[in-house]
């Protein structure tokens, strides 16, 4: 089998092994489903980690009021006696103006804090270090571990506006976050080994031989990203030439004969 260490920029991310003989294309979307499995489950981990803190999301239009904003407005969170934890809650107020402070009483935030903890680990980027491959596979029951744990400690389900439940429905917006612009979608997604881009027309074999024994490290990234680099060096500013000639004074000028 190759193995890939896979990158996104100088970061490492996952190993994935694979053959000489597959499809760059096959391959390029197996690379991108994982990272951006991994993205997902990381996403889903930190908003478990405030559902076990303080309770299910309010409804958009209460985030970020407060309480006595809520009343003038006469707002009501129609989901907080629908939403309740097993076991009953404990109320530990949400200083954002997220969540609704009813959070799971300890033993049902161990469940949940637990099965963050296990599966960041399945996720994680020293799994690279210890030579441990990350499969789609793996992501996908990272997955279901979650899936079940909320389903332990929230049995009448989340709100359909909490972003775990978005997460488990693939309904998360993304937009205009950080998030967002972390994910490359597979058409956009391209692999890069030794300074040239695999071609998802081409095979793996086309750019490392047969010898299937190899280790390589190559890099995902966005289109755009190969596009912004080439025009941040085609830049005018970016042209030594140019800015010694402004500071010099003599830009634009047009010589000739006298």
């Amino acid at each position: 089998m190759v193995r890939l260490h896979v990158k996104h920029g100088d970061e490492s991310q996952f190993l994935f092994d694979t053959t000489v003989t597959v499809p760059m294309e096959e391959l390029t979307k197996q690379v991108a489903s994982i990272y951006n499995g991994r993205l997902k489950v990381s996403r889903i981990c930190s908003e478990m980690e405030e559902l076990a803190a303080h309770g299910v999301t309010l409804p958009p239009n209460m985030q970020g009021l407060t309480d006595e904003q809520i009343e003038e407005l006469k707002l009501k969170d129609e989901w907080e006696t629908k939403c309740v934890p097993s076991g009953g809650s404990v109320f530990k107020k949400d200083k954002l103006g997220r969540r609704n402070g009813h959070a799971p009483n300890e033993n049902m935030k161990k469940v949940l804090q637990k099965t963050t903890e296990e599966t960041k680990a399945v996720i994680s980027k020293k799994q690279a270090e210890a030579n441990v491959c990350v499969t789609m596979d793996m992501v996908k029951d990272a997955l279901d571990q979650l899936r079940g744990a909320v389903m332990i400690v929230y049995p009448m389900g989340l709100p359909p506006h909490d972003p775990v439940r978005m997460e488990f429905e693939n309904n998360e917006d993304l937009s205009g976050t950080q998030a967002g612009q972390m994910v490359i979608e597979d058409p956009d997604a391209q692999l890069w080994w030794a300074g040239k881009e695999l071609l998802r027309k081409k095979t793996l074999g086309d750019y490392i031989g047969k010898n299937e024994k190899t280790k390589i490290i190559v890099k995902i990234q966005k289109n755009l990203e190969e596009d912004e680099d080439i025009s941040y060096l085609n830049a005018e500013w970016a042209d030594s030439s140019s800015l010694k000639r402004q500071f010099q004074g003599v830009k634009d000028i047009k010589w000739r004969p006298r």
